[in-house]
């Protein structure tokens, strides 16, 4: 009944400041760095440069240069099997187990659309440059989809394509309904595209023409050779007598850009190469040896792993398209090693020359997931490969050089081996131990002046191993004006080998400010580089303090100038002074050993001149920052060695101390008292007075047998500082006492000094907040009470306040809106996160690391959490690490998130993409005429199969595609290509009007081939007049049409270049005039101590 009336009288008094305003969580992921550790699946944008990474619980992590990385996460939980970007357009389509299919705004990161199939997807491709997307399915149909845009949704074009129609256009047949495991267009057009079955049948169907090209699969073809890569080059003959049976097809690639030459993977461990420019497999094939096939085999054994992924890598020489490097997983015998496989291949015309020039061995760093090849952005006409990406289980990724692998030869060669995937925060390599968030007051001179000088020096240019440029630039940072820019928080992550690095993590795009390494200046310490287990920051003075595993602190300095100063290593008997060179940024300028005890926690006094340290042995230390030395050092658990798992630092009211503790002398002031509250494993508070070192008060607190103390908090109403009071007036480091009028002057000198060293009199945050009544928030892994400060004091160990917990927490942290207490938010070990209210207790609100970041709750993931006041918490699971928001701030959220999509880029390259189809467009008319009148005087035929891309419409916009698919096939087929398409004119276009005869002297020959020469000019300037101006060229139609040959793919990629050189020396131009105006600020105020010192001279001094 007493405590209910003291619950009441407390709710009542702290209810107004402390009541809970919000009535739900607003999660926000801002930050996630780091593969997931359920990653299946790559895909890559080639112009945006932009790789994407699809899981098996319904993420998508996207990854950019320059730090940015971005988040997708699907309100299902389920896998994806297709993953692919559409290139340059901002959109990401996946499709799930589920068979949805779903498209993501990579702008606004969103999922925009859903479309449900309804058959099993099992193939499916988009369309280069385009909107357009092939769909195989289970039931054999090939479909086409577009997303509109405009209206957000996935549209289901007319044009589809059955198998019974395929088979019939083709003059072939069905064993049974087949379905479609691969769908491919071809390289160099967008008109057709090579469709796969199930049971080994492959197709090459033209889109423009609706019927079938080539066609080819083992019921209809033998093989003339066979290479069994086991050891031997040579090309034994082999017939198909293993593959007379219908095989199934596992994967699927193109081998060449020039020619149609395809390699399919078996669920048998075979690889053919099927060459797809002969006609012999077409109609009336008849029966023997076919030159159209080469086989692949890896292994020589029965019992072979399936190929389930090929990739070509073309050769990097100019103009050789006849050979590179294929790339395998499968294919090798069950129960060998896991490898990936790379065969170098050259072939001098056809696909019957092929020769296997050596196989070498990728080995894998755990189980294979997934691969992608990253071409280069450097001269595109070569087709060269910056690097391989190999994704292994669990959410591994390995980056592979590019120039290395085009010279892999052998297992042997000890310059190919596997690099990290360059991580922003690492967690693995060295292992993550410890984090901390810490938010610096905005306005602050010192984060100002300091951190925004450390942040503006030249971060270095990743590269892989053989210099080649790290190929994934994609992303726009979040605009910042570095004249108004101010950092306001900092990411520190502590590591396993002792070192220390701190982020800025005032956007969501962490930029490395420091790497502090595990050691000591000058000097070899046992211990030094021990796993760190606590870190604390002090913005006030610039101080870090850094605890290990061996009980060793070590205290770092942030200054900007390299300079000469003092080391002091601090023992329990010596105090050493060491005299060392220190260099820009944090240096280490103390150390202390005091105990071999494990540090637990560390925190900063009000004043930032003292930290207090918690150790696992149960003692509380307290440093001097001032005079880098030892105040007290005292055991707060009474003898039981507990350790110290919080520790926090509160000035209450000196009347508190007067009436809970009788004893103490009459001597102490009336001004309020800063105190170190202490809470150990074993439920023991303690409050100590912070200058002395002297327990106040101390009393063991246990709610149930057998509870566990995780953490506490205190809150309590803020009184009004009064005027005059001791802790007002206290000084920072190195300031005296309040001037007088006529000492401002020298006091402004002050100020100017302590500039320099990191002090400002602004940073300070006083008055100091005093707190009246406070209460005592206990967390314990199966209940949390509240307990009075004046209980506590004088040994009085009834809560006023209980809540029983249902499922254990590991977790706590304070959440604040403006500055004041809102809630308490608590993490279960299920994973589950709940906002209680204080000082009620009350569930208001509760998620799940789950539903948000489709994490498990693991062991030990507490000790890497940390929170700052202004709602934002820190998390570190495996390669992951999150920072994540529990306030409603999307409108500031949105405005400082980097952009996943570069519109300025995707204008560049789409317009040098047209440029370059104007320019085809253009030279495509004569050339074709001329072509055709060579070609015809020669009596030369057609193309084999009429397969090569010269007689292939090319269409210039996906708008002339769309009308392609618009239309049922089979029964309403064009004619003839749009107006805006490219064709070429054939031998019968021209009009001849006698047949050619041998050249003549004759008059009437003359006569002919005159009128014939006007015919050819009408033909080619299509009715232009002979006055006609030339046209006028800019420098980007000059490079398309004869530096890049009227590549558009090239073009593209020399415009992202010149973009990025752009960007490199806009970067250079701030760098080089944040450094100018640094040195402009250094000379005025050199200039005016000269000023000053010049005042108080008489003029015969000087």
């Amino acid at each position: 009944m007493i405590a209910k009336l003291l619950f009441d009288k407390f709710t009542k008094q702290h209810n107004t400041e402390h009541g809970c305003t919000l009535s739900c969580l607003y999660l926000e992921v801002g930050i996630h760095y780091g593969v997931p550790y359920t990653a299946s699946i790559l895909a890559f944008d080639p112009v945006q440069r932009l790789l994407a990474i699809g899981t098996l619980d319904g993420r998508i992590k996207v990854i950019g240069g320059d730090s940015i990385e971005g988040l997708l996460i699907c309100p299902k939980k389920v896998p994806y099997k297709y993953l692919e970007f559409l290139h340059n357009q901002g959109f990401i389509v996946a499709v799930t187990n589920e068979n949805e299919i779903q498209v993501w705004n990579l702008e606004f990161r969103r999922l925009v659309h859903c479309f449900q199939w309804e058959a099993n997807v099992t193939a499916f491709s988009v369309i280069h440059g385009s909107y357009l997307m092939y769909v195989g399915d289970e039931n054999g149909l090939l479909s086409v989809l577009k997303y509109d845009e405009d209206d957000g949704k996935l549209l289901k074009l007319p044009y589809q394509l059955t198998a019974d129609a395929l088979a019939e256009s083709a003059e072939s047949s069905f064993a049974g309904t087949q379905s479609i495991v691969g769908v491919l267009p071809q390289p160099g057009t967008s008109t057709r595209v090579l469709v796969a079955y199930e049971k080994g049948l492959l197709i090459l169907w033209d889109i423009y023409k609706a019927q079938a090209v080539s066609i080819r699969g083992h019921t209809n073809l033998k093989l003339k050779g066979a290479d069994s890569l086991s050891g031997a080059t040579d090309l034994p003959e082999s017939n198909l007598a293993d593959h007379e049976e219908e095989n199934e097809i596992c994967s699927l690639c193109w081998v060449s850009a020039s020619s149609p030459i395809a390699a399919a993977g078996y669920i048998n461990g075979d690889v053919l190469l099927w060459d797809f420019t002969s006609s012999s497999s077409i109609k009336g094939q008849q029966p023997g040896v076919s030159s159209n096939v080469v086989k692949l085999q890896l292994a020589s054994g029965d019992r072979r792993l399936p190929v389930i992924v090929l990739h070509w890598s073309a050769n990097s020489k100019v103009n050789n398209d006849r050979g590179g490097q294929l790339f395998v997983y499968g294919g090798d015998e069950i129960g060998s090693e896991e490898v990936l496989a790379v065969l170098t291949l050259e072939w001098s015309s056809g696909v019957e020359t092929l020769k296997c020039v050596s196989r070498a061995n990728l080995n894998l760093k755990g189980s294979f997931a997934d691969m992608i090849l990253i071409p280069s952005i450097a001269l595109p006409e070569k087709n060269t490969t910056a690097a391989l990406f190999v994704l292994t289980n669990p959410g591994q990724l390995n980056v592979y050089d590019g120039t290395i692998l085009s010279q892999f030869k052998s297992d042997e060669d000890p310059f190919a081996g596997a690099e990290n995937f360059p991580s922003v925060v690492p967690t693995i390599d060295p292992n993550i131990t410890v984090t901390k968030l810490c938010l610096l007051s905005k306005g602050s001179s010192s984060s100002k002046v300091l951190f925004k000088k450390f942040r503006a020096r030249t971060i270095p240019v990743c590269t892989l191993s053989a210099g080649t440029k790290w190929p994934l630039t994609g992303g726009v940072p979040p605009e910042v004006s570095y004249k108004d820019y101010e950092v306001t928080k900092l990411f520190i992550a502590g590591y396993q080998d002792g070192s220390v690095r701190i982020w800025d993590a005032t956007y969501p795009v962490l930029s490395l400010l420091f790497v502090l390494e595990g050691k000591l200046p000058s000097m070899e310490l046992d211990g030094a580089s021990a796993a760190v287990s606590a870190v604390a920051f002090c913005s006030l003075s610039m101080t870090l303090a850094i605890g290990n595993e061996c009980g060793l602190i070590r205290i770092y300095k942030l200054q900007e100038y390299s300079n000469g100063s003092s080391f002091h290593l601090v023992t329990q008997n010596n105090h050493e002074v060491h005299m060392v060179h220190h260099g820009q940024g944090f240096h280490c300028i103390a150390a202390f050993l005091i105990s071999n005890s494990p540090i637990q926690t560390i925190q900063s006094t009000s004043s930032g001149n003292n930290f207090a340290i918690g150790f696992q042995s149960g003692q509380v230390l307290m440093l001097d920052m001032t005079s880098l030395s030892v105040l007290f050092c005292t055991d707060c658990t009474s003898g039981t060695n507990s350790a110290v798992i919080s520790a926090s630092m509160h000035v209450i009211s000196q009347n508190i101390i007067q009436v809970s503790s009788p004893n103490q002398p009459d001597s102490c002031t009336p001004n309020p008292s800063e105190v170190l509250l202490t809470f150990s494993r074993d439920s023991q508070v303690a409050i100590i007075d912070s200058r002395t070192g002297e327990i106040i008060g101390s009393i063991v607190v246990q709610p149930n047998k057998e509870s566990v103390a995780i953490s506490m908090h205190v809150i309590g109403s803020v009184a009004e500082p009064k005027a005059g009071t001791n802790l007002e007036k206290k000084n920072l480091p190195g300031e005296t006492s309040s001037p007088s009028e006529p000492e401002k002057s020298s006091n402004q000198e002050l100020n100017e000094t302590k500039e320099l060293q990191g002090h400002y009199s602004g940073d300070a945050p006083y008055p100091c907040e005093t707190l009246v009544d406070p209460l005592l928030v206990l967390c314990f892994a199966d209940a949390l009470c509240l307990y009075s400060l004046k209980s506590v004091i004088e040994g009085n160990s009834n809560f006023i306040h209980k809540v029983n917990l249902v499922h254990r927490i590991c977790w706590s942290m304070l959440l604040k809106v403006d500055g004041k207490v809102s809630g308490l938010i608590l993490l279960f070990e299920t994973g589950t996160i709940e906002l209680r209210c204080l000082p009620g207790l009350e569930i208001k609100a509760e998620s799940s690391l789950m539903s948000i970041l489709r994490w498990s709750f693991k062991t030990n993931m507490d000790r890497t959490m940390s929170s700052s006041d202004d709602g934002q918490i820190a998390l570190v699971n495996g390669c992951e690490v999150v920072l994540m928001s529990f306030l409603d701030d999307k409108s500031r959220f949105a405005e400082s998130l980097p952009c996943l999509h570069d519109k300025v880029l995707a204008a560049a390259a789409t317009a040098a993409i047209n440029q370059s189809t104007n320019l085809k467009k253009e030279q495509s008319t004569s050339p074709g005429i001329l072509g055709g009148i060579i070609r015809g005087l020669k009596g030369g035929k057609s193309d084999k199969n009429d397969i090569n891309s010269d007689s292939i419409p090319t269409y210039s916009s996906t708008k002339q595609l769309e009308e392609l698919f618009s239309r049922v096939p089979f029964t309403d087929q064009p004619t003839n290509v749009s107006d805006d398409g490219v064709g070429e004119l054939s031998i019968d276009d021209i009009e001849i009007d006698e047949p050619l005869a041998m050249p003549s002297t004759s008059s009437k020959v003359n006569k002919f081939n005159k009128k014939d020469d006007e015919k050819e000019r009408q033909k080619l300037f299509e009715g232009s007049t002979k006055d006609i101006k030339p046209k006028m060229r800019t420098t980007q139609e000059i490079l398309t049409q004869y530096k890049f040959k009227g590549d558009a793919t090239a073009a593209a990629a020399h415009a992202r270049e010149k973009l990025a050189q752009r960007q490199e020396k806009l970067e250079r131009i701030s760098q080089r005039t944040a450094e100018l105006q640094d040195n402009a600020e250094n000379f005025a105020s050199m200039a005016h101590e000269l000023v000053k010192t010049m005042e108080n001279k008489k003029w015969w001094k000087i």
